[in-house]
């Protein structure tokens, strides 16, 4: 959203996610944990917190999902910037957008991880006349 507040999981799973968006093989662990690569987050810290699908989930898909954001105009445009890793297990990251009179989630970004092993940025920008959720 316009007011741009931060979203680093440390301390919970922030305004944008909450408990029951968090669906089953999503954890929010640290490089300590050990789990696996990435063993820090973008910035090499070891223990600062992020979202990471689990093992068991290797061979099948787990979404998040946001809160609702209202609708976007001139004055308040949307930007979501993130950092995101695709490990050696390939996969596709994807984020979508549901519109609230639309039933169907139009598929607005992806990535199959090229660059395996490292984290990436990327931002999106979302224009919305009505209420959605990513």
């Amino acid at each position: 959203g316009s007011s741009g507040e931060k979203c680093d999981f440390e301390t919970d799973l922030c305004k944008a996610f909450n408990e029951l968006n968090l669906q089953p093989g999503w954890i929010r662990r640290n490089g300590q944990s050990g789990v696996g690569p990435p063993y820090s987050d973008h910035n090499g810290n070891d223990s600062a917190y992020f979202l990471s699908l689990s093992s068991e989930m290797r061979f099948s898909s787990a979404t998040l999902r946001t809160n609702v954001f209202l609708p976007t105009d001139e004055e308040h445009v949307c930007q979501i910037t993130f950092h995101y890793w695709i490990g050696r297990t390939s996969g596709t990251l994807m984020v979508g957008l549901q519109k609230h009179s639309e039933d169907n989630i139009t598929n607005i970004w992806q990535d199959s991880g090229e660059w395996q092993n490292q984290w990436k940025a990327n931002t999106i920008t979302i224009n919305s006349a009505e209420k959605y959720e990513v």
